[in-house]
């Protein structure tokens, strides 16, 4: 049971987890945003554009059930808004991505274009240079 808990706890500590658990709490939050986005500003909006119609309101009846046509519709709009965003998002992160690897692939050219600083002298070569030196004068 001891290790049970072990793993348990090296599972739930592991950065993964931890920014899967913060992941979805920012998306709860988005999730919120954009469907006050859309329900408080969009869609009446779009219901001044087509003549005052409430999408909340919106449904068939049929008998005594009623097909409510504009809870959908503001959840289409809903989607759409958040796959808009989210593509926006995503691509703002690979642009910023590519950019990063090409400055990286940038430097590492110029670092391999760069001649390579002489290897020093051992101690033995200069000291024999300086006894060869000091043999000619």
């Amino acid at each position: 049971m001891k290790k049970f808990f072990a793993e348990f706890k090296e599972f739930i500590s592991r950065g993964d987890v931890v920014s899967m658990a913060v992941g979805i709490i920012v998306g709860s939050t988005f999730t919120a945003i954009v469907n006050s986005l859309v329900k408080d500003i969009i869609t009446p909006f779009i219901g001044v554009l087509m003549g005052g119609a409430n999408f909340g309101e919106l449904c068939w009846t049929i008998g005594e059930a009623q097909i409510m046509y504009g809870s959908f519709i503001q959840a289409v709009i809903n989607f759409l808004i958040t796959a808009f965003v989210l593509f926006c998002v995503v691509k703002a992160m690979n642009t910023l991505k590519k950019l990063g690897e090409k400055k990286k692939a940038e430097e590492e050219a110029a670092k391999a274009e760069e001649p390579a600083a002489p290897a020093p002298t051992p101690e033995d070569i200069v000291l024999l240079t300086e006894i060869r030196d000091l043999l000619k004068k």
